[in-house]
């Protein structure tokens, strides 16, 4: 391919770097043309009008929970059946690379695209954006791994500068990123708009080449958010190769003419020609050997099988758009996935005197317009046009048996109360409505609707068997809520299939499993980047450092209305026989879990770990790792194996620039949250030697920690102590005073600058 690109100018070379249109490359030479469309959740297939911010209709598709209720599974297996199923779509309908996931941390809960984000925590967040990769390329469409990097908020987000330390930044908000690109090798990633640290990400040299393809080995493609190029020529000089959306070609000029004033190597133009044009051949490669099938299709056991959804579905022609008869032959077994995938999704928060699941038979009476008009995904870029919507109320309908399903809006509340009153039961669904929280802007505060509040406290009064539905793209002040209803459930965002997910769960046809993948505050006021959000002047301080959701609220004890990985079930579940050894791979951790409760259930078992004597600022606790049970009968037991693998043990050393296991004593945790820890044990963990180059402006305290210098600078100070004695005299300890001073300032007192010199030459050996 690139001796065939040899044979093009450097103008056609210059092209294949940008798109023909919104969504398409450009088909110059040896490169075809490639279809690029929106897609975390469902495929946003445009074919007529096209923008990027959802406000053009798109052809059908299944919508699938999106990343704020597929996170609370904590399942990447499935994660990844979803990924196949969006997959398989995506070639359905003629689209290439979908553009997804995002796996941005959630940094603060106001975050307008939230929704579109798994979690603030990089190791959960890593497992399920490579467990999406990897379905999605399955079925022989790339991956777009976004937004690369550090875009954790929507306001003045073309120009803002995240200004982040070096540790946050690698152990916070790169480390997702760096695990899915070096596991799953998406076959793009799509740098983002926002700047970082002063350096626009598109134009950033040390994030999209030495980092992306240096350190993490990235060998793909990386593509532009669409519009976050400021300057052509400086962002391909960086390593970007693919500007996003097409223009009428003055881009491409100024990268020629750039080129012809030496102010851009003509290398960095062929380089970003021949990634696209890999692509091409490399999706390519991938739909050829799917033969004429529709992609990867997941076995029982979760191995997938390059077996299509119906039998003579063929591989759409790119030629002439998309294959609505692929997308009609998926969409009946693709809503069944959803629906099963929503149902895993959905937190048990509370179920006081255990009013869940609800009993066939029984009257009930459904408030809320959410129950007939159900919010199930976000809005921008990522909308989705579904084929279908499950209604929560005629799925509860379907479920009722012979009992009285009623339903009120509640915008008459006396009648709302009344009905609610009369039943034995009331179903609340409360939320925010799309207009409340999308991309493009960020919200101002976490509050449910106060006539919402109104409506439950009322209902409450009337009827204490009353059962919350909660449906938010972010998270949602729930202390008022979490004090009046006994039983509440959130399932975040479910997608088209959430109607009849939720009705599952509220009757008992599936035992809930989820977890939430954020913490619940108490009040805004009490998170960690209160003060720190959005920003002024273009600029977001990360003042809260390595401490993000959990971390901020373990480290300071601070109560929290629901703790992250909070979730219960209509089950109960014992851990026992935690057990921890140290691999090469890094840490061996085993238990027995045991379903002590009267129902068939899963359970998710959470591992965390500390280093309580560590060197280093270190969360209180860390999430390392974790596992999702099979449905355990009653009585029945697993054992589950969990490796810890290093690195997510280690920290970013600022000194070395280097990771480092830190060696010592580590504690670990089987838990089901960030607060009920259920078993620990410690564990010795031999570490990475670590040795800090000792120069002029070493203190003596880290000159004294060397064992090279300690032992150059024993004889010097044995004629020191002696002329200025050991300080005893002063009441103070003199060695320990004088640990702090840079060993270029002991001239000062009374140091030889030779000797110093020799001391230091003796480290260096």
């Amino acid at each position: 391919m690139v001796s065939e690109l040899s044979d093009l100018s450097l103008a056609e070379r210059a092209a294949l770097g940008s798109g023909a249109d919104f969504w398409s490359t450009k088909a110059i030479g040896p490169a075809g043309s490639l279809v690029l469309t929106d897609g975390p959740h469902g495929v946003r297939r445009q074919t007529g009008a096209t923008d990027h911010l959802g406000l053009a209709g798109s052809e059908p598709a299944t919508c699938f929970p999106p990343a704020v209720g597929l996170a609370q599974s904590w399942d990447p297996a499935l994660v990844r059946r979803v990924g196949v199923a969006l997959g398989r779509e995506a070639r359905a309908l003629g689209v290439d690379v979908l553009l997804g996931p995002g796996v941005n941390i959630k940094r603060d809960p106001r975050g307008g695209r939230n929704f579109e984000y798994y979690s603030e925590d990089p190791y959960l967040t890593g497992r399920l954006g490579a467990a999406w990769v990897r379905g999605v390329q399955s079925a022989g469409v790339g991956a777009s791994l976004k937004h690369f990097a550090a875009n954790n908020a929507e306001h003045d987000r073309m120009r803002t500068s995240s200004d982040i330390d070096p540790r946050p930044l690698r152990e916070i908000y790169l480390r997702a990123f760096s695990h899915i690109v070096r596991t799953a090798k998406p076959w793009t990633v799509m740098c983002s708009y926002n700047r970082i640290n002063g350096v626009h990400a598109a134009h950033n040299r040390w994030l999209l080449t030495e980092l992306l393809r240096g350190e993490w080995g990235f060998d793909g493609v990386v593509v532009s958010d669409w519009g976050a190029v400021v300057d052509r020529a400086a962002s391909v000089a960086a390593g970007l190769d693919l500007t996003m959306p097409g223009g009428a070609g003055a881009g491409d000029e100024r990268v020629v003419a750039a080129v012809a004033a030496g102010t851009l190597p003509e290398a960095a133009v062929d380089a970003a020609a021949a990634n696209v044009a890999g692509l091409v051949a490399r999706v390519r490669a991938a739909q050829a050997a799917l033969g004429g099938t529709l992609g990867g299709h997941d076995a029982p056991d979760g191995r997938a099988e390059l077996n299509g959804a119906a039998a003579g579905s063929a591989v759409p022609d790119h030629a002439t758009g998309p294959n609505p008869t692929g997308i009609d032959a998926l969409a009946e077994e693709h809503h069944r996935l959803a629906r099963e995938a929503a149902a895993r999704c959905i937190v048990l928060l509370q179920n006081d005197r255990d009013i869940l699941p609800l009993t066939p038979g029984r009257s009930i009476a459904v408030l809320g317009t959410f129950a007939t008009e159900p919010r199930y995904q976000g809005g921008g870029s990522s909308h989705v046009t579904p084929t279908r919507v499950d209604t929560p109320l005629d799925e509860l309908r379907a479920l009722a048996g012979d009992g009285t399903v009623t339903h009120h809006s509640g915008s008459d509340r006396d009648e709302a109360v009344a009905a609610a009153a009369a039943a034995d039961v009331a179903v609340l669904f409360l939320g925010l409505a799309a207009d409340q929280e999308s991309e493009g802007f960020d919200r101002e505060h976490i509050e449910l609707p106060a006539d919402q509040l109104e409506l439950l406290t009322a209902v409450v009064r009337a009827q204490p068997d009353t059962v919350v539905v909660l449906s938010h793209g972010g998270v949602l002040r729930l202390e008022p809520v979490a004090c009046l209803a006994p039983a509440v459930l959130d399932g975040g965002l479910l997608g088209q299939a959430g109607g009849g997910a939720l009705a599952d769960v509220l009757f008992g046809a599936v035992n809930p499993s989820a977890r939430l993948a954020e913490t619940v505050p108490i009040r805004l006021q009490d998170t960690p980047a209160y003060l720190n959000f959005p920003g002024e002047n273009s600029h977001i301080r990360y003042g809260e450092g390595l401490f993000v959701g959990y971390r901020w609220y373990d480290a300071r004890d601070m109560d929290v209305c629901y703790p992250f990985g909070h979730g219960l079930s209509y089950t109960t579940f014992g851990y026992d026989g935690l057990t921890a050894e140290a691999t090469a791979a890094g840490i061996l951790v085993r238990l027995t879990v045991t379903n002590t409760g009267a129902r068939p259930g899963r359970e998710v078992v959470q591992i965390y770990t500390a280093v309580p004597d560590s060197a280093v600022v270190r969360p209180a606790r860390a999430l390392a790792g974790s596992a999702v049970t099979a449905e355990l009968e009653p009585g029945a037991s697993e054992q589950l194996s969990i490796t810890l693998a290093r690195e997510d043990l280690a920290y970013w050393e600022t000194r070395t620039e280097t990771w480092v296991v830190e060696p010592g004593r580590y504690r670990i945790w089987a838990a089901a949250s960030s607060r009920d820890l259920r078993a620990e044990t410690d564990l010795d963990l031999p570490g990475d030697v670590v040795r800090i180059p000792i120069t002029m402006d070493s203190t003596l305290g880290e000159a004294l920690a060397d064992p090279k210098a300690a032992a150059a600078l024993a004889e010097v100070f044995g004629g020191m102590t002696e002329s200025m004695g050991d300080g005893s005299a002063m009441g103070m300890d003199m060695l320990r005073m004088m640990s702090s001073i840079p060993l270029g300032r002991l001239t000062g007192f009374g140091m030889d600058e030779k000797r110093l010199a020799d001391v230091l030459e003796a480290a260096g050996e």
